[in-house]
């Protein structure tokens, strides 16, 4: 099975050394594969994100902030420490396979493997010299953290069904945050020496189909 790439980024400018620039890259989501909890804003319902509705947002993520909470338990959109830069669809890494099984899909269908199972990845910069303490604590429980996003102006193909099918959504921003609190286990983030991130390559009713959703918590 081959996966094409869909991706965009924002041109950043070189800044040899810039004191408030740490790269950071990672797998912000599955596209095309259920959540493993129900997030914040669904009611209840685990949910997949088409990688129809990814790809057409994408423009949408870039410029959005990354945002954390001090327990990095949930998002706090008011506590911006990074921005993203890149975001593409891709295969997902092969960390999907070596820390953790690749996820069974909805009704029995056998789970997928990491090669075959698509990610929207992202990359960015962390405010390094505003907030050295999250950098710090990121690059110490690195393994141990995700990623989240959040999301405005869902549609959801049925509102009836156990499983929401988000067929359209706006990004708003994207979170860090312990991976067991994250809708889905298999995300990751690793922060990166002083060079362009790379969002992918080997790690070193109506009013409720179209609610805000904050994917993670």
């Amino acid at each position: 099975m081959t996966l094409a790439l869909e991706a965009m980024a924002i041109e950043m400018p070189r800044v040899s050394r810039h004191p408030n620039r740490t790269p950071f890259r990672g797998v912000l989501t599955l596209v095309d594969t259920p959540s493993d909890r129900a997030p914040s804003g669904a009611r209840g319902h685990r949910v997949i994100l088409t990688r129809a509705a990814a790809e057409a947002a994408l423009a949408s993520l870039l410029g959005m902030g990354l945002d954390y909470t001090p327990s990095l338990d949930g998002h706090d959109a008011r506590r911006k420490v990074g921005i993203v830069t890149e975001a593409l669809v891709a295969p997902a890494s092969g960390r999907l396979s070596r820390e953790h099984p690749a996820p069974a899909m909805a009704g029995g269908t056998p789970a997928r493997t990491a090669a075959e199972t698509a990610a929207l990845h992202v990359s960015g910069y962390l405010f390094a010299r505003d907030f050295p303490d999250i950098v710090r604590e990121l690059r110490a429980n690195a393994r141990s953290l995700g990623m989240s996003y959040e999301i405005a102006d869902a549609r959801v193909a049925d509102i009836r069904a156990t499983v929401w099918v988000l067929k359209e959504v706006t990004f708003t921003g994207a979170a860090v945050l312990r991976r067991e609190k994250a809708a889905y286990r298999n995300t990751w983030i690793e922060l990166m020496e002083e060079q362009p991130p790379s969002a992918v390559g080997p790690r070193s009713s109506a009013a409720t189909e179209h609610s805000p959703l904050a994917i993670g918590r």
